[in-house]
């Protein structure tokens, strides 16, 4: 199945990049970044920034956007049956020196797993020095750590 990702949530004064790999099924469906429920990516931008939590799509992007954060994906497009990342063959990088050249307040990168810090590796030649941090996955498929071990490590976003 051809996926293609979002446009990038993004605002003049952002400071933070999150990029995770590519949206998966759910979230393509509702055209939602992490859109899955069990994803706990907004769950824990919420925690980080000590807001209630919402399921508002509008409400959510907002959080980002009020904390200039980022948010996009390393992949443009990809051929993926299924949502797992390992599954990715055919895939094309986002263009993240224009990007970054539109956005030059970002000063800090954060993977949201290992497979979208490793496509970046692989695509992306930076032209400057970014803080460059690999988190834990968010997605329900990586239930090697606890809720709270994932949070602990995504709360470095917050001391930025």
């Amino acid at each position: 199945m051809k996926s293609f990702s979002f446009a990038p949530i993004a605002t003049n004064d952002s400071e933070i990049l999150i990029l995770g790999t590519m949206p998966g099924i759910k979230s393509l469906e509702l055209n939602q970044y992490y859109g899955h429920n069990q994803n706990n990516f907004w769950k824990f931008m919420f925690v980080i920034f000590k807001e209630d939590f919402s399921y508002d799509y509008e409400t959510r992007k907002a959080l980002l956007q009020k904390n200039k954060i980022a948010l996009w994906d390393v992949l443009q497009y990809c051929d993926r049956v299924g949502s797992l990342d390992s599954a990715i063959k055919n895939e094309i990088a986002n263009d993240f020196e224009i990007f970054l050249k539109q956005h030059p307040n970002i000063k800090a990168i954060f993977f949201n797993g290992q497979k979208a810090h490793a496509f970046f590796k692989k695509y992306v030649q930076l032209q400057k020095t970014y803080q460059l941090h690999t988190l834990p996955s968010t997605s329900p498929a990586n239930a090697g750590k606890s809720f709270d071990s994932k949070l602990a490590e995504w709360k470095i976003i917050g001391t930025l």
